[in-house]
């Protein structure tokens, strides 16, 4: 069976387009795929702190040294991990804020990047990102036009990332000048969801 695991990182809980775009894509894939099984994490309802010394500290005590609220911290960061690796394909849902990614999801990636457990370092100094074999969809909704300009630093940072990690199948979908007006909105949505359509 299909997993789909969609990741909402919207810093609104109602009406927010980068999650009504994340909805329409988990749909499609859902039409196409009947009997998928779908998890929803909502990165503002249930999201993960921001790293701070207890997290950092958790992260690289080896695992016999841990405390009790070290162990915490690693049985939350590997639910995380466990739960991306067990889906197929994961939609996220991500909009512009101040020229990047929502801080809530810049956690999440923080909590999901463990060396030795989501990437290693080979010998000769490369990296191995572990999480492989997934199908990626990234869907941005934003209120300006940044797509291939050097404004727009989200594409470049979240390939990165999701590489570094080893998923490298990635599919973008752009609904942008969503603030330049109804026309312009309306295109933007028109042109996202014959994206979607494609999936």
């Amino acid at each position: 069976m299909t997993t789909i695991l969609q990741i909402n990182s919207a810093a609104r809980s109602q009406g927010a387009n980068s999650t009504t775009l994340a909805n329409e894509s988990v749909a499609q894939l859902v039409a196409k795929n009947p009997g998928a099984k779908v998890i929803v994490r909502d990165l503002l309802a249930d999201g993960v702190p921001h790293l701070d010394e207890a997290v950092i500290g958790a992260f690289f005590t080896p695992e016999e040294q841990r405390s009790d609220e070290q162990k915490a911290i690693i049985a939350r960061s590997d639910e995380l991990i466990a739960e991306i690796q067990s889906a197929d394909t994961i939609v996220f849902g991500v909009p512009l804020y101040n020229f990047q990614v929502p801080t809530q999801l810049k956690a999440y990636f923080d909590w999901i990047a463990r060396a030795r457990v989501t990437f290693r370092y080979r010998e000769d100094g490369t990296v191995e990102g572990l999480i492989q074999g997934k199908k990626v969809i990234v869907a941005f909704a934003r209120g300006g036009n940044y797509k291939d300009t050097p404004a727009d630093s989200q594409t470049p940072y979240i390939k990165t990332i999701l590489g570094f990690l080893g998923m490298t199948d990635v599919t973008f979908i752009y609904a942008e000048g969503l603030a330049r007006g109804p026309e312009s909105a309306a295109a933007a949505f028109a042109g996202a969801r014959e994206a979607i359509a494609a999936l």
